[in-house]
């Protein structure tokens, strides 16, 4: 099991390359792979998502590449035209202001403020640069991962301890299911007794205990927790699990309400908001599961 969120850091050092990859993953309900680097990659950015892919199912994943090369390469200025911009806007506005003041912002001094213009690689990525982008991105991801288990360990022990208290609260339901139509059979026939003088239709007290518990069942929804408690446990021994736990704890759901519904009793009442509550507690840490 993995939890979405995590981070993991590779990096290589060869023959003057010095390139880094880090990644950093949060909760999302699909994947979503975001590359941030040098231009140098840019083309290459689809095969780093295909890449991440291999190793992510869901989550979002910021990657983000740092390059360092100090091999003798031939390299050829970029201009970043919206930083240009900018500044020639702020010149221009900045004259508009002061009037008096002499304009000297020339084409030498834009090049000369910061981003403006950058050294890039004139011939793009070469086979020793996507080499190491491979290895680095590889030992991020395996680190990524590592880290990602670990807290899946923790997330899916806190789950499997919640489901423990889920089927203890179903046995003490399952327990006092049976009472409670024994207990309105009771308190209906000292009411009619009450209310008639001591006169009572024995038969017509039945028929309505028959009636308040066949509305009042809650056999068919004990049942099928008991079952979604083995399904969750097997499947929390799987990898990749998140979808299917989210769908399941949706059915535990739905099985809990319709109990809480058909009670008419205090006790199945109290215990049914505490499996609820337990419920949901477990649908958020599932929120965090790939």
């Amino acid at each position: 099991m993995f939890s979405m969120t995590g981070y993991g850091k590779g990096e290589v050092q060869n023959g003057g390359i010095g390139l880094s990859v880090e990644i950093k993953t949060v909760n999302n309900r699909y994947l979503d792979v975001s590359v941030k680097g040098p231009r140098i990659f840019v083309a290459y950015e689809e095969r780093v998502r295909a890449i991440v892919r291999g190793k992510l199912t869901r989550g979002h994943a910021d990657v983000f590449i740092s390059l360092l090369d100090k091999r003798e390469r031939a390299k050829e200025l970029y201009v970043d035209e919206a930083a240009a911009g900018s500044y020639v806007g702020a010149a221009a506005r900045l004259k508009a202001m002061f009037p008096s003041l002499p304009n000297d912002f020339t084409v030498t001094a834009l090049m000369k403020c910061p981003d403006v213009l950058r050294q890039e690689e004139a011939q793009g990525a070469d086979e020793p640069l996507l080499e190491a982008l491979e290895q680095a991105l590889g030992a991020a991801l395996e680190n990524l991962n590592g880290m990602r288990a670990k807290e899946g360990e923790k997330l899916a022990a806190d789950m499997l301890a919640r489901v423990d208290t889920i089927e203890a609260l179903v046995q003490g339901i399952a327990q006092r299911a049976p009472l409670v139509a024994e207990n309105y059979r009771t308190k209906l026939a000292a009411r009619i007794k009450e209310a008639l003088g001591g006169t009572v239709d024995e038969a017509r007290i039945l028929t309505e205990a028959a009636v308040f518990a066949d509305k009042a069942n809650i056999d068919e929804e004990l049942t099928r927790l008991r079952s979604h408690v083995g399904q969750f446990r097997a499947i929390c021994r799987e990898e990749r699990v998140g979808r299917k736990l989210d769908f399941l704890i949706q059915e535990f759901n739905r099985e809990a309400n319709t109990i809480c519904s058909k009670s008419n009793d205090l006790e199945v009442t109290s215990s049914g908001l505490a499996l609820k509550n337990e419920i949901e507690k477990i649908r958020e840490q599932v929120q965090n599961i790939e």
